[in-house]
């Protein structure tokens, strides 16, 4: 979409909700000299964050208000800096960590919270490898916690949360770059995530599950067949990811490498806005 499009339909949007531009600024916290610049179409390329805050205000979701179609096939870009191609990883990062499924599970069976935590890391890694099914984690974690049985996936989809500021930069950069997940999880999860639209609903370019692929980060491997499908180089790849050892491993590939810390999303997300300027 151009400026002015952008620029009618944020006026349009506003004028529909009753809103003077000066309520608008107020709400959203913008200066009034950036909105009127921006609903005259005077500025190219307004940041992902300020079109964030206008869409919250509005109670409009990113596409509804750069009115971009359903489905609509987007021309990908060059950021300023390179990267043509973005990884997100998703516990931490798109979504809240499941701790609190831990906590439920102990309220549930009476067992200690960190002795089922403590089972669970002991499986974690060959079930998101692969290397046992989903129904054998659950087998192997109710005959450890001595409980008659656990649906392991059904915990943790009750007890993430989606993060709502990397929704929204998930689904403009979508329509500006190439975007994928790369990320360690259980088998089935994604699928089950998107239908339920706890992760970003984009067309994802590639997913690279570790569950499907057989390796986990910080698995050399795992960034290898990540970069291969993602047919770039790897100093036009980007990874988002909330893990230091994970984004170290990703910088020694010679990957981008930006570390999400979702106590403070906003910085986060500014961050990613500013390696991801458009050229």
């Amino acid at each position: 979409m151009d400026e002015k499009s952008l620029g009618n339909h944020l006026q349009e949007a506003r004028k529909a909700r009753g809103l003077t531009q000066q309520q608008l600024c107020q709400k959203a916290n913008l200066s009034y000299s950036t909105l009127a610049k921006i609903e005259r179409g005077a500025i190219k390329s307004p940041s992902i964050f300020t079109i964030q805050q206008i869409s919250a205000v509005l109670g409009m979701s990113l596409d509804q208000l750069i009115g971009a179609p359903s489905g609509q096939k987007n021309i990908k870009s060059t950021s300023k800096s390179g990267i043509k191609f973005v990884y997100f990883d998703v516990n931490g990062c798109l979504v809240r960590f499941f701790h609190r499924a831990f906590t439920t599970l102990a309220e549930e069976t009476g067992v200690p919270s960190d002795l089922i935590e403590n089972t669970f890391w002991h499986f974690n890694d060959a079930v998101c490898s692969g290397s046992i099914s989903m129904d054998d984690f659950n087998k192997e974690m109710s005959k450890k916690l001595e409980i008659d049985s656990i649906d392991w996936r059904e915990y943790y989809l009750e007890a993430i949360d989606p993060i709502p500021e990397m929704n929204s930069l998930v689904k403009w950069a979508s329509t500006v770059y190439e975007v994928g997940l790369l990320t360690n999880i259980m088998p089935g999860f994604i699928d089950e995530m998107r239908k339920r639209k706890l992760i970003p609903d984009v067309e994802y370019a590639t997913i690279v599950d570790s569950s499907e692929v057989g390796f986990i980060k910080p698995d050399r491997k795992i960034y290898e067949i990540a970069e291969s499908k993602s047919g770039c180089s790897p100093d036009q790849i980007l990874l988002v990811d909330d893990s230091r050892t994970n984004i170290m491993a990703a910088e020694h590939m010679g990957w981008r490498v930006l570390w999400f810390d979702d106590f403070r999303p906003e910085e986060s997300v500014k961050r990613v806005c500013t390696a991801l300027e458009p050229a």
